[in-house]
């Protein structure tokens, strides 16, 4: 049964984990930078905190890594050898490919039985502490890459305890995860980027004709600010999901920029209308 669990890293996801599992009775270990664990004690995230992740990990069932990408990998190289083979190491990281290849090179054949991947499809455009939310992954997908099939019994255990959260579980092979979150997640973000990047350069631009971006805002309404909502994420969240997703983001940028072109191509000719029937079709099967 899992009694303890240590969250290395306790912003935005690790935060809103620990304020979930503390609610279904599990005791909590923090670990990250004295400011944070203090703010996370604070909020109830965590019932202790304890700044080495080697220290922290001691005594729990569950070591959940909650970093960036390339936190989660440094850390698998250098936590996993000093756990117990009792201990589950699982992570929340927006790629696995990358992840998983560490996580097999440190535990070898004993990978399915000490790791498994994992990754929330939830969160803010608003990291740290102070935007940890208990209600953060209700109605959510977290995906495992892992045979479900192959799981261990504490494996399951962790599995029905995120299940628990209201959360849907499903599994993936890691390429399979980052292909697909290439294009429903890591594509609208640098879309998202892109546009409000152009958005800023032309009101600068139009600062002549005095237009400034504060009536594009307002003019804009709903749909300006649902385009550029994500925008606001910072590049400290994404610089190492681009470097580990690299091949799969750019073949779905190119495919949009192929189809941005037709439609240019197009604003004259009957051809706009069936890109707008083909749009509608997917949002359909919502």
């Amino acid at each position: 049964m899992i009694k303890q669990v240590t969250i290395v890293g306790t912003g935005l996801i690790g935060g809103s984990l620990g304020l979930c599992l503390r609610h279904k009775g599990i005791r909590v270990i923090g670990s990250d930078k004295q400011r944070v664990l203090a703010r996370a004690e604070q909020m109830g995230a965590i019932d202790a905190g304890i700044e080495n992740p080697a220290r922290a990990c001691v005594g729990s069932d569950v070591v959940i890594l909650s970093a960036n990408v390339g936190g989660i990998i440094d850390s698998i190289e250098n936590l996993g050898p000093m756990l117990p083979r009792s201990v589950l190491l699982t992570d929340v990281g927006s790629t696995k490919v990358e992840i998983v290849k560490r996580a097999r090179s440190v535990f070898g054949a004993s990978v399915n039985s000490r790791f498994l991947g994992g990754h929330p499809m939830s969160g803010k455009e608003h990291s740290g502490i102070e935007n940890a939310d208990r209600a953060l992954f209700s109605g959510s997908t977290w995906i495992f890459t892992v045979d479900g099939e192959n799981l261990n019994d504490l494996a399951h255990e962790y599995i029905t305890l995120i299940a628990s959260l209201n959360t849907q579980t499903i599994y993936l092979s890691p390429e399979q995860h980052d292909r697909l979150v290439a294009w429903t997640s890591h594509l609208p973000q640098m879309l998202s980027t892109a546009f409000a990047a152009t958005l800023h350069d032309e009101a600068e631009l139009e600062e002549k004709a005095h237009v400034t971006r504060t009536q594009m805002q307002e003019v804009g309404g709903r749909a300006l600010r649902e385009m550029t909502r994500i925008a606001a994420s910072p590049y400290s969240m994404w610089r190492d999901i681009a470097l580990t997703n690299a091949g799969n983001i750019e073949d779905a940028i190119f495919k949009l920029e192929q189809r941005l072109t037709h439609i240019r191509e197009n604003l004259r000719t009957p051809e706009l209308r069936a890109e707008f029937e083909r749009a509608a079709r997917f949002k359909k099967t919502d």
